[in-house]
């Protein structure tokens, strides 16, 4: 009987993000900074002529370029340095406004706040755990998952802290992967984490997938790196997987010797090379089984007499 695992419909439903990444509005930082810039000399000259000016005309000239020298500092504090693989995600007292995914030099509105994330690919091993599998029988597996944050907006607001999220959905997935799929198959049509390790992990994908979707991140890849009967039953399943492999190898050596010995009796027959009764055929499958499937070097016998003796 053919056993088949959704593992996807057991993964618990998770809330919709309250928001999804979007534009920030942004410009170009070169010619923001150097509006700035120029913005400060201007201001800081205009202090300097107001104070040799003197009098209220000087005063007033002082102040208004101290204001301005102050705007242009402010609004260069709306600069930002995003370097590849990064986003800034930018809020306006609290409320998200948009990510900059663009590199280089930046300028946003100074009032914003901006955080930081990384869009590059990472890496996540699990340890090795220790779970039952579909047998019930004790194994430990281990797996490594490729992500990326794909939505900005959804990793900052809608978990508390994206990489923890994807580490315990990871660890949770594979213990499930484990549960749902024996180490060693019965039957032949029956999945198996050994035997069946590429289905096994586009299972455990899409299942992760299902799991931090929630997150805005996307799983590349995942792939078991360490799979093993738990050591208290290691020795009894190798002498099982022996067994198993010497059973496979006998079968497949009686299948050969039949395929053989039919040959011989039909080319035996076809040539007319000798004329043989049952009881001659008998003996001689009898003799050729014995040589062809015995795991020793046959002896020769010399018969010096009839067959029948």
């Amino acid at each position: 009987m053919t056993t088949h695992h959704q593992s996807t419909d057991d993964v618990p439903a998770m809330p919709a993000s309250p928001v999804r990444e979007a534009r920030a509005r942004n410009v170009g930082g070169g010619v923001a900074l150097l509006l700035g810039l120029l913005g400060f000399l201007v201001g800081g000259g205009g202090v300097a002529a107001g104070i040799v000016a003197g009098g209220p005309g000087g005063v007033a000239v002082a102040v208004v370029g101290g204001l301005l020298a102050l705007v242009s500092v402010f609004c260069m504090a709306g600069l930002n340095m995003v370097a590849p693989g990064e986003a800034r995600v930018v809020q306006l007292f609290g409320r998200y406004v948009g990510t900059v995914r663009e590199d280089g030099l930046r300028w946003v509105n100074p009032l914003t706040e901006r955080t930081k994330v990384s869009t590059r690919v990472r890496n996540h091993e699990t340890a090795a755990l220790k779970v039952n599998d579909a047998y019930g029988n004790p194994i430990e597996l281990a797996a490594v998952v490729v992500w990326h944050v794909e939505d900005t907006a959804k990793a900052s607001f809608a978990v508390d802290d994206f990489v923890e999220f994807v580490a315990t959905q990871a660890d949770s997935a594979v213990r499930h992967i484990a549960l749902e799929y024996p180490y060693d198959a019965h039957d032949e049509d029956e999945l198996s984490l050994r035997s069946n390790a590429e289905e096994i992990t586009e299972k455990l994908s899409a299942e992760l997938s299902a799991r931090v979707e929630a997150a805005g991140v996307r799983i590349v890849e995942s792939r078991f790196t360490h799979l093993a009967y738990a050591p208290e039953i290691a020795s009894a399943m190798l002498q099982r997987q022996q067994a198993g492999a010497v059973v496979a190898a006998r079968r497949l050596i009686v299948d050969g010797a039949v395929g053989m010995v039919e040959a011989a009796l039909a080319r035996l027959t076809q040539q007319d090379v000798v004329e043989l009764d049952e009881e001659r055929k008998a003996a001689m499958v009898s003799n050729l089984m014995v040589v062809l499937c015995g795991d020793r070097a046959p002896q020769p016998v010399i018969n010096t007499g009839s067959l029948y003796q």
